[in-house]
Order: structure tokens, then C-alpha cells, then sequence
């Protein structure tokens, strides 16, 4: 029955990304790989950690023979049957978004709209795409997550506007406009994240953007 509810599964994911549709289903993907990952490990580091008990002495090869204590059960072993037939799966579907994520990524690029700011945490970026007029236009922050492991830098953003550009409108008059509308930020970071091809705008092209956004700042 488990591994009937995997293929539904990964047949949704794979309606998803035959339509270049990324996210979330590339995200949960990671998602649940990594948590199967885990178990598998903390599984087995338990069984070989467990206390064993003393069976008797291989007086042939001059060894203690140990047997276990604890036995897997009949449901631990079916779940690692499970985890078993899963995480080909899994693998073979991450390969096939990385792909797809690549190929977005891969068209589109990162510019900055004017000069640059020393401080660049704070500000306003563009999405554009060919062959479309439209650009919508966010602000943005950076944030930083910390955990015991690793050092994170997360985007935090706000949708200002959704403008399509006439034939004198340029990304510079554009950003012009919102240093006149808000005025907390004179000299504000400004970035345009243009795409070649046009690809699902909430599902694929607005999150790798941010991607994008949060590298190109991070190298700067």
C-alpha cells in the first residue's frame, strides 16, 4: 500500500516538473529525502551501538562471537524495506528538479540598476522575463539564520508593484520613481533578475530569483 501512495506521489512530481514547475515540490522533496536519510543512519548507528551479549569464543579464529540483544521487529523491518524502495525514488526525482532548476538558472541573470550602495542587506530588486513587458518589483531585506551547524542567509520580501513598461520606461526611471514614493531609503540597493525564457512565474521563476538575488549580494 506504501509504495502505491510513493508512485502517486512521485507521479504528481513528475506532472509538476514536466510543467517547469519547481516549487514546493522541489523543496519537499529535499525535504523528505533528507529526513529518510537520517533515519536510515540513527536506524543503524542504534543497532550497532546497542549492547550486545557475549555468545561464546571462536577458538578457530580467536574471536568473541556476540549476538544481539535487541531485535528489529516486524514493523522496523518493513519501514527499512520501505525507506529501501523510497530512496531511489527520491534520488532519481531530486536529479531530475536539479536539472530543471539548472536550466532556469542558467537563463536568467542578475544586474544592478544604477550605482551601488555600500549596503546592500536592504532594498529593491525586478523580475523581468522575455518576451513579456510586464516587471514586477519587490523589496527586499536579507536575513541571517544561524544554527548550531551552519550560517544561513534568508530574503525577506515584499511585492510593491506589478508595472508593465511603456517604450520610454527604463529599470533606472523605474527605480527613480520609488526613491520619490519612499523615502526611508535615498540610495536604495536596486537589482533586476531578468529571464530569457519564460518560465512559471510562482512556482519556478520568483523563487530561484530570490536564489539568485541572495548569491550575487553574498559575492558583492
Amino acid at each position: 500500500y506504501k509504495k502505491y501512495v510513493l508512485l502517486a506521489y512521485f507521479k504528481k512530481v513528475r506532472s509538476s516538473f514536466q510543467q517547469q514547475e519547481l516549487y514546493p515540490m522541489l523543496g519537499d522533496l529535499v525535504f523528505h529525502y533528507n529526513n529518510l536519510i537520517a533515519f536510515k543512519n540513527n536506524h543503524e548507528s542504534l543497532r550497532k551501538n546497542f549492547p550486545k551479549e557475549l555468545a561464546g569464543v571462536d577458538f578457530d579464529k580467536l574471536e568473541l562471537t556476540y549476538k544481539k540483544i535487541v531485535e528489529d521487529d516486524e514493523l522496523m523491518n518493513e519501514i527499512g524495506d520501505i525507506i529501501n524502495y523510497a530512496l531511489p525514488l527520491f534520488k532519481g526525482s531530486l536529479s531530475e528538479g536539479k536539472e530543471i532548476y539548472e536550466f532556469v538558472e542558467s537563463n536568467c541573470e542578475v544586474t544592478p540598476v544604477g550605482l551601488l550602495p555600500l549596503y546592500t542587506d536592504e532594498g529593491y530588486f525586478f523580475i523581468s522575463h522575455s518576451p513579456s513587458a510586464q516587471t514586477r518589483v519587490y523589496r527586499y531585506q536579507l536575513t541571517f539564520l544561524e544554527t548550531s551547524e551552519e550560517k544561513y542567509r534568508g530574503i525577506h520580501t515584499t511585492l510593491i508593484d506589478n508595472l508593465r513598461r511603456g517604450l520610454g520606461d527604463t529599470y533606472e526611471s523605474i527605480k527613480m520613481g520609488l526613491t520619490r514614493r519612499f523615502s526611508d531609503m535615498p540610495n536604495p540597493a536596486t537589482f533586476l533578475v531578468y529571464s530569457k525564457v519564460k518560465f512559471p512565474y510562482i512556482s519556478t521563476l520568483e523563487p530561484v530569483a530570490k536564489r539568485l538575488l541572495i548569491r550575487y549580494i553574498s559575492k558583492t
